[in-house]
């Protein structure tokens, strides 16, 4: 991004990023968001979550354009409630990539996301207390047929690096496989599915080059973006593998880091 321009894109993570700890929006960056779509940004929301946990962010940080749900693998349109464009993955690769997970992580806990509802077979136990209503009990995650957004993988006897290094050679190029906690959960897209793609293509339908795009992140599942954008922040209390190649710092979800940085590029128009 060239000296004295402000970024035509805003494109920011939620979870340990945008969020507080505490899973708020605090009034600075709220404020400092606004400011950026005033001098002409777009604000992209770019999350793992699924459209249904973006809903209540959008709403407090006065943000009602696009955002990239699913680790890239749904377009929402916030203000209508759309799911305006989906990238599931297909029921046969599925299966290929379950058993490579079971022979590699024996016990592991599956569940689908599917846009709209989780479906948890029995060891899948975790629940995210947010989403309870979204949890449908299944005793196969293939069980009626629904589109495989998310193949989501438990584990608690591993945390999400460990099951990472088990599991990412055995399923190769089937899918695109990534995390965004620390806990043993792995996020199972289809191949060529990434937050980094689905903003890319978002760019070139705006006529945006990847050069006018900030990007903020803390986890392996944000470091595409990261390394894609113009300039690409990785948060102080980012993932190790993630602070080490983004190109750029910003201070903690919880010292208002995303705003620190709009608000020097602010400045500095």
């Amino acid at each position: 991004m060239s000296t004295g321009t402000f970024p035509r894109i805003v494109a920011t993570d939620l979870d340990g990023t945008l969020l507080t700890t505490a899973g708020t929006v605090t009034a600075r960056t709220r404020q400092a968001l606004q400011a950026a779509r005033a001098a002409g940004a777009e604000i992209v929301l770019v999350t793992a979550r699924a459209p249904r946990g973006v809903v209540e962010i959008a709403r407090q940080a006065g943000v009602t354009g696009t955002a990239i749900c699913s680790n890239g693998a749904i377009v929402y349109d916030v203000a209508t409630d759309e799911i305006t464009a989906s990238s599931p993955l297909a029921p046969g690769t599925a299966r290929e990539v379950i058993q490579a997970l079971t022979q590699a992580l024996p016990g592991v806990g599956l569940a689908v996301e599917t846009g709209r509802n989780v479906l948890a077979e029995a060891a899948y136990t975790r629940r995210v207390e947010h989403d309870l209503a979204s949890y449908l009990e299944v005793e196969s995650v293939f069980d009626g047929d629904r589109p495989i957004v998310k193949l989501l993988a438990l584990s608690s006897a591993h945390t999400a690096d460990e099951m990472y290094a088990a599991v990412a050679g055995a399923v190769g190029d089937l899918a695109e496989i990534t995390y965004s906690g620390m806990e043993g959960i792995l996020e199972i897209s289809a191949a060529g599915v990434t937050k980094a793609v689905t903003l890319d293509r978002l760019c070139a339908e705006r006529g945006v080059t990847s050069g006018d795009v900030v990007a903020f992140g803390d986890m392996p599942n944000d470091l595409a973006v990261l390394l894609y954008a113009g300039a690409g922040y990785a948060m102080a209390n980012a993932h190790p593998a993630v602070l080490a190649a983004a190109g750029h710092r910003t201070l903690s979800n919880d010292e208002d880091g995303v705003a620190v940085v709009l608000e020097n590029l602010l400045a500095g128009r």
